[in-house]
């Protein structure tokens, strides 16, 4: 007999932290421009403050199996709210760039240990035939919250600051961690499970070491071959390599890599990389091009890229029910392909574009990514047998931090590298027009970067085939 949980408070509770929580992240994307001039930085050292949140979260997640059995489900809810609420506060406060990345940081550990905790909690407290429906919010409200942030956070830099973008997330914060407070119980068991930290040391330097690599590397002043970019990459990858290896010998791994065993695991984590990689490349680019190189303002950029984020969310859980009639395949390859065409449209664009012809390459890109994205994790997620079921998702969870922020890294170097290179043959290049034509240079390029990947991935779709789940996996996982 299943225990009976106010299942609408606590999802409530979840759904309004978690919302606001993506929300922040995506919002002052929009922000980047503006806190460029009023910091004095260059582009490289804005793109911290989202390499910084990735690279809190990427260092975090593989830990979050240790986490949710070390703590108890309000201690973890608490723990994390709190975190949150400080870093959000200081971040309204902030009035240097260190006083604002030390707060994303704050953020970042809160969300680190939030989107864990609410998959968990949900797997708990909702019975398999409510799962999907519960799920299906919770997909909507990650794809629609970061589609939401660069409008609101435009609105409010357009008429405020950019201060206000975290004034306005306080409140919904603190409603949510007082309904959390009064509803949310403890759903599952501590099992105090024995920490090996030599585990937690090699995966904090191996992913934090590649991700500092590559950030440094998408610095103006730092090349991809000066000293502290080249060390950082190298000894990231020595730790991890010696961290596959001791998760190979250990009896009870941090992270489980007999995942890999799974042919189509393996390619439905590669195609939700690809994705990611080419979300967040041009997640930071677009705003970037729309501002600089078309000269629009902070609102017009967010709003242009409302509608194809937004129906990215709402077509969620309706590709769940066409991957559950159809298969992946018939979703996948077609996906690929559109993501292709739109990009390769991208490539074309200059200050002249006009203003429907963006918006709707943006509502293409997004459908494309919406049509792979959640068929491939659940195909590949449908392979693993049910003890790999919480390793898979950590895997899988882990590497698109790290690829976010790699790709966010290489994309700011490419868009570096092209501004450089128009500016050195320009007659005059303290020109704004000159400028803007640099930026839309160095835009094309990161797109022709972003395209190549998607046609690798549509030869990578070509490889997919459906997993059929047998209804003793499914019940043994529920």
């Amino acid at each position: 007999m299943m225990k009976q949980y106010n299942t609408r408070a606590i999802l409530s509770s979840l759904l309004i932290c978690g919302f606001i929580g993506m929300f922040s992240e995506t919002a002052l994307n929009i922000a980047m421009t503006n806190l460029m001039d009023v910091f004095q930085i260059s582009a490289a050292m804005a793109q911290w403050l989202t390499t910084g949140f990735l690279l809190t979260l990427g260092i975090l997640m593989p830990m979050s199996g240790l986490l949710l059995q070390m703590f108890t489900t309000r201690q973890l809810f608490i723990g994390s709210l709190i975190s949150l609420i400080v870093g959000t506060l200081i971040a309204a406060l902030a009035f240097n760039f260190e006083m604002l990345m030390f707060a994303r940081v704050l953020q970042a550990l809160g969300m680190g240990m939030l989107l864990p905790l609410m998959f968990n909690t949900i797997l708990v407290i909702f019975p398999p035939e409510k799962r999907g429906a519960a799920m299906g919010f919770v997909g909507l409200v990650i794809m629609f919250a970061p589609a939401t942030g660069p409008t609101i956070g435009g609105l409010l830099i357009e008429y405020f600051t950019w201060h206000y973008i975290f004034w306005f997330s306080l409140p919904f914060l603190v409603i949510g961690l007082l309904i959390g407070l009064k509803y949310l119980e403890n759903v599952t068991d501590v099992t105090k499970p024995r920490i090996d930290l030599l585990s937690v040391i090699l995966s904090t330097i191996g992913f934090g070491g590649v991700v500092f690599g590559f950030s440094k590397a998408g610095e103006g002043s730092e090349g991809w071959g000066s000293t502290v970019v080249v060390t950082s990459i190298v000894v990231g990858l020595i730790s991890l390599v010696l961290f596959i290896l001791r998760q190979n010998v250990m009896r009870d791994p941090m992270m489980n890599l007999r995942v890999f065993k799974h042919p189509m695991y393996v390619v439905g984590l590669l195609m939700v990389l690809s994705c990611m990689l080419i979300i967040m490349s041009s997640m930071i680019i677009l705003p970037m091009f729309l501002q600089t190189g078309a000269g629009l303002s902070v609102f017009t950029a967010g709003l242009m890229l409302l509608p194809g984020s937004a129906l990215n969310g709402i077509l969620s859980p309706r590709m769940g029910s066409l991957f559950d009639k159809y298969g992946p395949k018939w979703l996948v390859i077609p996906g690929f392909v559109i993501v292709s065409v739109m990009l390769w449209f991208f490539t074309t664009l200059s200050p002249a574009s006009s203003v429907a012809f963006i918006v709707a390459l943006h509502i293409g890109l997004m459908v494309g990514i919406g049509m792979v994205w959640m068929p491939a994790q659940t195909n590949g997620l449908n392979q693993l047998p049910p003890e790999l079921y919480p390793h898979g998702t950590a895997v899988m969870n882990t590497l698109q931090q790290v690829v976010g922020a790699i790709g966010t890294a290489v994309a700011i170097s490419i868009l570096s590298g092209g501004m450089e290179k128009y500016l050195h043959g320009s007659s005059a290049p303290t020109l704004k027009t000159e400028i803007a034509n640099a930026m839309t240079a160095g835009s094309q390029n990161v797109f022709l970067f972003t395209m190549i990947i998607a046609l690798i991935s549509v030869v990578m779709a070509l490889f997919i085939r459906r997993v059929v789940v047998n209804r003793e996996t499914i019940k043994s996982i529920h």
